[in-house]
């Protein structure tokens, strides 16, 4: 793939689906030239290798992402701190419009850019050890919030937030923010068999359906379901609509295209 990544490991499988691995040890602290190569990998994610359908992101060791490098971060001031948040930034947000899902396999803590990073995904499962929390007021700065409104209703945002309290795994689940919590041993692989569900449906509809998901989370009922009409409409232009039809009322398995325009 492009540039060599020091901050991540990379294994695309046949079925198309690829497990990201932020290999920072111990805690897989985010310092700035980790948020600059998880930008570079995400926003072009067909660079992983040909027929990516579906991303797992995890954390190698026990944490899946604990925060920010604070060595890194205390390098900030009043006068680089406009240019640091812009590659923060733009490293959450292109896992959350990655071109292909992303699914998070959360153990062990997810804290402050690690929730955030958590929330960017499309959906997250998590280990029993598993801990979610903003701690930024704890160390002088603000954000997350937002993204946690991904997961979470607002009161239990600001409760987070403004008390710096962690939520575990099994909390989370109740709160409809994690799909399922696995062992931790049996994680990973619980997600790559979601990511898997993913990437047996047309790579193209995957695709409209993800970027559709993305316009519609913020709009209202009619605005967003007129933009998922919008969406079938460009579907019909791809031969992967009647292969799907097909397969539906025949049950037969379904041969799709593997070619993704870019």
């Amino acid at each position: 793939m492009g540039r060599d990544l020091t901050r991540f490991k990379i294994e695309l499988r046949d079925d198309g689906v690829a497990t990201v691995t932020m290999a920072r040890p111990p805690v897989n602290a985010v310092d700035l030239l980790m948020y600059r190569e998880m930008r570079d990998l995400f926003v072009d994610i067909d660079q992983v290798g040909p027929g990516v359908r579906a991303v797992v992101l995890t954390g190698a060791g026990k944490h899946f992402c604990a925060g920010n490098d604070l060595d890194d971060f205390a390098t900030m001031d009043n006068e680089n701190v406009r240019e640091r948040m812009f590659h923060v930034r733009e490293a959450f947000f292109a896992i959350q419009e990655c071109a292909v899902p992303v699914v998070g396999a959360v153990a062990g803590a997810a804290l402050g850019t690690g929730l955030c990073l958590a929330a960017a995904c499309d959906f997250v499962l998590a280990s029993p050890d598993a801990s979610f929390g903003l701690p930024e007021l704890s160390v002088g700065v603000h954000g997350g919030a937002r993204h946690l409104g991904r997961m979470v209703g607002q009161p239990m945002v600001r409760w987070m937030f403004l008390t710096g309290e962690r939520l575990s795994a099994e909390q989370m689940y109740a709160l409809g923010a994690v799909i399922a919590v696995v062992p931790r041993d049996e994680l990973v692989e619980a997600a790559q068999v979601q990511a898997r569900r993913v990437a047996a449906y047309s790579p193209i509809a995957v695709r409209l359906g993800k970027r559709g998901l993305n316009e519609i989370e913020l709009v209202d009922v009619r605005r967003g379901y007129e933009l998922e009409q919008g969406l079938t409409a460009q579907m019909m232009e791809h031969p992967d609509s009647k292969v799907a039809l097909e397969a539906s009322r025949t049950g037969a398995r379904p041969a799709y295209d593997d070619i993704v325009p870019r």
